[in-house]
């Protein structure tokens, strides 16, 4: 994948999270063609994940779209390969940290500088000019993106 083609996907993740999907399923809509995932089903196989799971403020959703596309790229379906799981879980392993190291974390709740006994109603916050504005959320999607892109890019 060329450094335009990288780019393409991350303005595509951007426009998913601008036109209201959320954090997760921008990251994972965006990329799920590679996989011959259909647009429909990967939005519906990501949206629990957004607000840190289901807007429980936990691992960021964006984090967690690149958890799901690494099950894709190196998972395994074979219940005994211990081998196979070691890989994926180093996969995931590096893709959340190289993310954390960019961001400072990938709890949701601590990129969005929230209490840790912060309320969490499962009601989705309304889409504003005010949202985007305050929310780190479009720069996640971005770097998740970014890092899974490159990640796919250098497999070998």
């Amino acid at each position: 994948m060329s450094s335009v083609e990288i780019e393409d996907r991350v303005l595509r993740a951007r426009e998913l999270f601008m036109s209201g999907y959320n954090c997760s399923q921008s990251v994972f809509m965006a990329l799920a063609d590679l996989y011959d995932i259909p647009e429909q089903q990967a939005a519906r196989l990501s949206s629990s994940f957004g607000g840190g799971v289901g807007r429980l403020r936990e691992m960021c959703g964006a984090c967690s779209a690149m958890a799901l596309l690494e099950g894709l790229e190196s998972g395994t379906s074979d219940a005994a390969d211990a081998e196979g799981k070691q890989a994926n879980y180093k996969n995931v392993q590096l893709l959340i940290h190289r993310f954390a190291e960019q961001n400072g974390s990938f709890i949701c709740r601590e990129l969005l500088r929230l209490r840790k006994d912060a309320p969490t109603p499962p009601v989705p916050d309304e889409r504003t000019a005010e949202y985007y504005r305050q929310r780190p959320c479009l720069r996640m999607v971005e770097t998740a993106t970014r890092i899974y892109c490159e990640r796919y890019a250098n497999k070998s």
